[in-house]
């Protein structure tokens, strides 16, 4: 590891534990030619995973994109913050279990309609009336339909 104040080549390791619940490690570290110490940390390197859109573009995936769709759908519902991350974190999860390098956004979606009818119904129906994109009030009592059967 490259000392960041000189340059030098030569550090050793004075301290190393696990950081980010034990999904990093956290090392410090002493310059053998300055004397001086820093911290590195050293993650494991995932392979980028891409999302593929409904017009067939790809971009990167976003977390923030699941969350900020999520939040909204439970607007003035009582769902907690923590019930949220925990959805979140479950519905990541279940994509990268699949262990593909490219998933569409339909199977995301679905994912999360799946997770946000278990968390709270209304917040379910917000996010599908906006996924899905209902056209008319017919299509949305459909879902309500749907929804009050089961």
């Amino acid at each position: 590891m490259k000392c960041p104040y000189c340059n030098a080549i030569d550090t050793k390791v004075i301290d190393s534990r696990p950081a980010e619940e034990n999904s990093a490690i956290r090392r410090r570290r002493q310059c053998e030619g300055c004397g001086r110490r820093f911290t590195t940390y050293e993650k494991l390197e995932t392979m980028p995973f891409m999302v593929i859109k409904k017009d067939c573009s790809r971009e990167a995936y976003d977390r923030s994109k699941i969350e900020s769709g999520i939040i909204r759908s439970c607007h003035k519902r009582p769902v907690s913050s923590q019930q949220i991350k925990q959805t979140i974190d479950e519905i990541e999860n279940e994509i990268f279990g699949m262990e593909e390098k490219e998933v569409d956004t339909s199977v995301i979606g679905e994912l999360v309609m799946k997770k946000l009818k278990d968390l709270d119904e209304v917040a379910y129906v917000r996010f599908a009336s906006v996924y899905r994109e209902f056209k008319d009030v017919n299509t949305f009592m459909e879902e309500l339909g749907k929804l009050l059967k089961k």
